[in-house]
Order: C-alpha cells, then structure tokens, then sequence
C-alpha cells in the first residue's frame, strides 16, 4: 500500500515525498484510517514502529480541514501528552516535517528550561500542543494554557508516563479537557493500571497493536567498539582513514553533536556534511546528494534527519553514540545490507551507555561482537559492564530486564591497529 491509497490531503503527500517516504509502516497503514473517521483509538506500539506519523499525519489532515470553522485568535485544537523532553521534541520535528505545507502551527512545551519561549509561542496562538505533564500543569495554573476548544487528545507512551510516575498527573489533566472530544491512546504495554485510565478515558475505541522490529539482518556484519567517551573523535578518524570505507552514515544523538563531529572530521582532512533538523531542507538534499554521488565520504545524521532516507550499496553506519532507544538501534543499521547485499555496523559505547547497549542486546537477542583490537579500547570494560548488571540487579532500566549477558570480549572479527602502550 501506498500513502496516496491512505487518501491524504495533498500538502501531507507533497511533505511526505519531500521526506522520502512512499510507504506506511503496519501501524501508519492502520491507524491513519481510523483517526481519520474520527473513532477513539488503543494503539499498542513501541516507538520504532513508525507510531508518531501513525498519529501526526491524520491530525493534521483532520485540523486542516476544519480550518474553515475557527473564527478569531488561534486555539489549542490537539493536545499531546508524551513522558519526556526528548520525545516532545521529536514529536515536534514530526509535526514539522508533515504539515510544512498546511497552515497548521505547533508548540512543544517542558520542564528544565525557562518558560519564556514557550510562552511567547502559546501567546501567539498554536493549533497543537505537545507537552510533557509538570510544566503544561504549570502553565494552565498560570492561565497560560486554555484547552475548551481541544478536539483531539494524544496520550503517548502511557506505560512509560507511569513508571516515571506521572500518572496522577496526567489523570489531573484529563479532568481540564473537554469530555467530547478524539482519544487516541498508544502504549508498548497494558499494566492492569493503564488498561483501567484506557478504559477510562476512551469511548468504543478500535484496537491497532503492532510488534515492533526486533530482529536485524542476517546480511549486516555487527560490531561493537568500548571506548572512553573523549577518546570518540580519534577513534572515528582512525576508522575512517580505513580505505575499505567507501562510505558511512554516521549516528549522533544530538544536533549539536552531528556539527561537532562534521567540524571535527573536516578539521581532519575527511570529507564530510550533516544533516539535522536546524538545516534548511536544501541543505540537507544537497548533502544527502552528495553523499551518495561520494563527493563525500561520511554522513552525520541525528535519527530524525536520517528517517526516510534510502542509500543503495552503503557499505558501513557507525553509532557514534548509541540510541537510547533499542528499536531505533535496529532502524540504523538497517540502512546498510540492503537488497541482500551485504553491510557494516559499528558501535561505539563509553561507560555512560552500557545500559543502553544492555537493552539493544536484549531485543535483537544476541551479543554483539567486541573489537577490543584497536588503539582506543577502554580498558575493563567487561568487567564494568558485568558489574553495571550486578549493581542493577539485573534490571537494564527501570521496568525493563537486562539480558545479564556480558558482551564477548574474545577475538575480535576486525583489526584497527595496535593498541595504545
């Protein structure tokens, strides 16, 4: 199936064309019909599955086509509720990125910065609102926040809100929103706790459940690098100085990270660009072009960026810092070994990420080999991850379990050199 058989409006299709993207993932083909019949929707999906356009490209489907109705200043029309700053912020990039040709306005409001900006953008008037719990209650207390004219309420991640320990607060919220009004309810699990807010807060809701990508290619040559976190930079140049790379995307958490490996790299004689969210979109297709006509050799891509793009025969990803995010572990590397050809991942991992990388290998079910043969490699670092297990008592992350595996430190499958004396 195509987006264009979803029956899309045409400024969501020409964004989505802009971004790459010809087909709905399974969650997408599914839930986009039913939000945009107006019913209440239980979705059960991880992040990964493609969840967040699932929900962002009826919305705004729906929202432009009721522009016709709103008289006077803007309103807040969509509220949605999401566990984390970082989320938040994704979720914006979302929003961008689909309704760029709509006349659709959002804001992301969170605790841990000042709320000035986010103010001056609500008093401006925004059409949707995405938040995270404490600072929107902040806000309504202040009068900043009117949510009477809200249509469409988004409750994103439940399961999480409630092991962070949100859920009184986001019960308080939904007392301050109309009653008549589009539920779309998305959770990875379904807790006794969470079915009951569900049941809830949802009128004769369609169910949509989609098991997430969990497995990787068996064409992608997985390994893993530790290293202390200062000692990235070298290690990344190290590798690339490797005439066996023809080409590599490049993973960076951050925007700001992405330009600090590009300048880096640059500074060492390595042609290179990136590509994030505060680069125009000329900019990035041009980058993007000249990645794959191998103008230049690495990429540097945040996972937002990256999404929807498609490179044939790219011969290595590099996580320069790994996802906090297992599923979007597997989306990386899952851009090179395509069409049975094979590819390259590598790793890297510093002390603060073993965590991270305890859940990545939980989900793809195996241990990802160590290269602890090259010039950079932090010393013990098996027996700091099996002492991070021990001192979690097994547990990978709050309401998760750790595989408890400790990653191979043996013969390494590739040689980077000799190791630092």
């Amino acid at each position: 199936m195509s987006f264009e058989e979803l029956n899309l409006i045409e400024p969501i299709l020409k964004a989505l064309k802009t971004e790459g993207y010809t087909n709905p993932t399974p969650i997408q083909e599914q839930s986009i019909p039913i939000i945009l019949e107006r019913k209440d929707l239980l979705g059960c999906a991880q992040t990964g599955t493609g969840k967040t356009a699932a929900f962002a490209i009826p919305i705004l489907q729906i929202l432009e086509g009721g522009k016709i109705y709103d008289k006077g200043p803007r309103a807040i029309k969509c509220l949605i509720l999401t566990p984390t700053r970082e989320l938040a912020i994704q979720i914006g990039d979302s929003f961008t990125a689909y309704g760029r040709h709509t006349g659709m306005k959002h804001a992301v409001i969170f605790g841990g910065v000042s709320q000035g900006s986010q103010v001056a953008a609500l008093k401006s008037g925004v059409d949707i609102l995405i938040a995270t719990p404490g600072r929107l209650l902040d806000l309504i207390n202040q009068k900043f926040v009117q949510l009477h004219y809200l249509k469409i309420f988004v409750l994103d991640e439940a399961d999480r809100m409630l092991d962070m320990g949100f859920i009184h607060d986001v019960k308080k919220l939904i007392t301050k929103i109309p009653q008549k009004r589009q539920t779309l309810f998305f959770s990875a699990t379904m807790p006794d706790e969470i079915q009951k807010l569900a049941n809830t807060i949802l009128v004769n809701p369609e169910k949509v459940e989609v098991t997430p990508v969990s497995s990787t290619a068996d064409t992608i040559d997985q390994s893993l690098f530790f290293v202390e976190k200062n000692d990235k930079k070298k290690l990344l140049i190290h590798i690339l100085n490797d005439k066996n790379i023809k080409s590599a995307l490049i993973f960076s958490r951050t925007k700001h990270g992405a330009d600090k490996i590009t300048k880096d790299l640059v500074k060492a004689g390595i042609k290179t660009e990136a590509i994030h969210g505060n680069k125009s979109q000329n900019a990035r297709q041009k980058a993007l072009s000249n990645f794959k006509s191998g103008q230049i050799k690495a990429l540097i891509a945040t996972d937002i960026a990256a999404r929807g793009i498609d490179i044939d025969e790219l011969s290595h990803v590099i996580n320069y810092e790994l996802p906090n995010v297992p599923e979007t572990y597997v989306h990386r590397i899952g851009r090179t070994g395509r069409a049975g050809s094979s590819g390259i991942a590598y790793s890297f991992c510093d002390e603060e990420e073993m965590e991270y990388l305890k859940d990545i290998q939980k989900l793809i079910g195996k241990e990802i080999p160590v290269i602890d043969d090259q010039p950079y490699h932090m010393r013990g670092a098996a027996y700091i991850m099996s002492q991070s297990t021990k001192k979690k008592g097994g547990s990978a992350k709050k309401g998760k379990a750790s595989s408890g595996a400790a990653p191979m430190s043996g013969s390494p499958n590739r040689r980077f050199g000799n190791k630092r004396r």
